[in-house]
């Protein structure tokens, strides 16, 4: 699952301390999901749950389980593959230093709500709490919090990005820059280990075709219907121009790719164009696949690259008193 580090202007985490929070996340997701599975195949409510890492006291776990609940549930071999495991690089990664923005209203617990029947059901329902708890990690602190528009709660792309993507994606959904002391919003950012993902999305009527006529505008067709339309290029070339001047203010040395993208939509543009790749309909299910299965761990360079980026954020946001102190008024 990708990590919602920047959401428009909201206050975030990772704004607090972005050495620790993509550890963190890591860490807490895998051992929440070996907690409910655990739960899910013995019938056992575990009130706190501590992982424990060293093989040995992991098999000597394992032969207890096997004593105490010899009638657990038999997981088939086909569906033993567990919620994704990233490596953590010690490149960037600092450990050991305290913080006091932890919270217990943050703390992710998922619940069985329900009893699924295979472990597929029991990941799927995990994922879906699990992107709640990241909309918290993406707009509250223990003393801050943003006011969250519910239609992010039924964005399809952002949580389609989310819970797909893996743990060692930076996602940055349509931040609020301030550049030159004035507010741009971009689009979509994706720090992967490798790369920076600018991503300009065209979505609007479902079956809609976008043909390339010039420069600065485009031909949209919908049916019978056609309507001049502003070139999505330019937005896209604008975020990748805001982009590659904070990566060279800050020295940071990573590839920035541009990515047109409609899932419900079609475009036609003649030839290639260098450095964009555009993705419709046709072609968004295996973009995906490509980006899902990334094997690097999370690297240096990325996390400067994102840090870089969220120096130059806006971020609106309320202190946790005054909102309690309205929510009591309403």
């Amino acid at each position: 699952m990708a990590q919602l580090i920047k959401l428009q202007d909201y206050i975030s985490r990772y704004e607090i301390d972005l050495a620790r929070y993509p550890t963190q996340f890591i860490r807490l997701k895998q051992n929440q999901w070996e907690r409910i599975k655990y739960q899910w195949q013995t019938g056992e409510t575990i009130e706190r749950w501590e992982h424990i890492e060293e093989e040995v006291q992991e098999e000597k776990k394992k032969s207890l389980f096997q004593k105490l609940f010899p009638f657990k549930k038999d997981v088939p071999e086909e569906e033993q593959e567990d919620i994704e495991k990233v490596t953590i690089s010690n490149e960037w990664a600092t450990e050991g230093h305290s913080h006091q923005e932890e919270d217990t209203t943050l703390n992710f617990e998922p619940n069985l709500v329900y009893t699924p029947k295979t472990l597929e059901e029991l990941k799927k329902m995990f994922i879906d709490q699990f992107f709640h708890f990241q909309m918290k990690w993406a707009s509250s602190t223990l003393r801050e919090k943003s006011y969250v528009d519910p239609k992010f709660m039924r964005d399809t792309l952002l949580r389609s990005m989310l819970q797909t993507l893996p743990d060692n994606y930076l996602v940055f959904y349509y931040p609020i820059l301030r550049v030159k002391k004035a507010p741009i919003e971009l689009d979509i950012i994706i720090m992967t280990p490798t790369e920076c993902l600018c991503i300009t999305v065209l979505e609007q009527e479902s079956q809609a075709v976008y043909i390339a006529n010039s420069e600065r505008f485009w031909l949209k067709k919908d049916g019978k219907n056609e309507k001049k339309v502003l070139s999505p290029l330019i937005q896209l070339n604008r975020m990748e121009k805001v982009v590659e001047q904070i990566f060279h203010q800050n020295n940071i040395e990573l590839p920035i790719r541009k990515v047109l993208l409609t899932r419900n939509g079609y475009i036609d543009y003649p030839g290639t164009m260098y450095g964009i790749s555009f993705v419709d309909k046709r072609k968004f299910p295996e973009w995906m696949a490509q980006l899902k299965h990334s094997v690097s761990p999370m690297k240096h360079m990325q996390i400067r690259g994102a840090q870089a980026i969220l120096n130059t954020v806006q971020t609106t946001s309320f202190h946790r008193d005054i909102w309690n102190t309205e929510n009591k008024e309403d």
